[in-house]
């Protein structure tokens, strides 16, 4: 997650996942106790507290993840992280990219979502570094989708950043090759949903698609601040919603989600709450563990999250949006704030 995410004032309200009772159980495999990567096979919901190379060589090389989805470090200084050159950077992603792919189904989607590398008060966007790697293994990219949010660091010396990227690419190879796409399952609210065809065989009837209409690609969903309902230990948490309209659309229930860089398990609790299998990969101890237990609080429909369909908090009803000094008429003449 960017270092341009701090702040905010968003008041939230807590939505509850529901499962039945008899839920499945969200396992913690660790390395440093002899677990072995192939241990993971046999579970439905699993977190693998150790280096994601080994786990992943520790696989069969075979297709088995319908859907890879993750918010890799951005090599930005974070406390999770190890700074490295660029270069270097790139490079190490890139062994785990080149692990990844030949375990993601035909069909299925690989979801890489990225900042900006910091260097200099110059920012680098990591999806034009990441793009070169993927297409050297012919996935092919169906989306490039912004998500924006409304609060972060103010910057001095250039316009500060509010926004991120998903890279969606599927593993297909002609235009022809069928992949997971479910877009009737995340269509939102149409801007005008009583407008309607004014010629044709159709005038007079609704244009509009009685779902809703395709969430396009720029996404305004808030990011996990101190006041978040999904706030962790986690310094830049991956907000469930963001991915959720990623495992709905682009995985079916009872499919695979694997995240690599797991965190705190955002992919995870997605994946638990709308039926989905989770795999993930995660170093740190303290992040895997709470990861676990989101997860099991998802599978027993106890996750607390955003959804991603929810709108938008107005901040124009809270009272800290009206100015506290005199404002300016049209005219020029001041005048008393309201």
């Amino acid at each position: 997650m960017s270092d341009e995410k701090d702040g905010g004032d968003e008041s939230e309200q807590l939505t509850l996942a529901t499962e039945g009772p008899g839920a499945p159980a969200a396992r913690l495999l660790r390395a440093r106790e002899k677990a072995k990567p192939a241990n993971i096979l046999t579970e439905s919901h699993a977190i693998w507290q150790g280096d994601v190379l080994e786990f992943l060589k520790g696989l069969p090389s075979t297709p088995v993840f319908d859907l890879i989805v993750t918010s890799p470090p951005y090599n930005i200084g974070k406390s999770y992280e190890t700074r490295q050159g660029l270069d270097e950077y790139i490079a190490w992603q890139e062994t785990i990219v080149d692990e990844l792919v030949p375990r993601l189904k035909p069909g299925g989607s690989l979801c890489w979502q990225v900042g900006n590398f910091v260097e200099d008060n110059q920012i680098h966007p990591l999806d034009i570094e990441f793009a070169p790697m993927f297409r050297r293994h012919k996935l092919q990219m169906r989306n490039r989708i912004v998500w924006t949010f409304g609060h972060g660091l103010h910057t001095q010396k250039r316009f500060s950043g509010r926004y991120e990227v998903v890279l969606w690419y599927t593993k297909t190879t002609g235009k022809k090759d069928p992949y997971t796409f479910n877009l009737d399952e995340v269509r939102v609210p149409a801007k005008y949903p009583g407008k309607k065809h004014f010629k044709g065989p159709n005038a007079g009837q609704l244009s509009g698609n009685p779902l809703g209409k395709n969430p396009e690609d720029v996404w305004n969903i808030p990011n996990v601040k101190s006041n978040h309902v999904e706030k962790t230990d986690h310094p830049c948490q991956f907000p469930v919603g963001l991915v959720e309209r990623l495992v709905i659309a682009l995985s079916n229930p009872d499919d695979l989600v694997f995240d690599p860089f797991a965190g705190v398990a955002s992919a995870g609790v997605a994946a638990a709450i709308h039926g989905r299998k989770f795999w993930g990969c995660e170093l740190k101890s303290n992040y895997a563990r709470t990861g676990q237990a989101r997860v099991q609080a998802a599978l027993q429909g106890r996750a607390v999250y955003r959804p991603h369909d929810k709108p938008i908090y107005d901040h124009t009803k809270s009272p800290l949006s009206r100015p506290p000094w005199p404002s300016a008429s049209i005219d020029g003449e001041d005048g008393a704030a309201r």
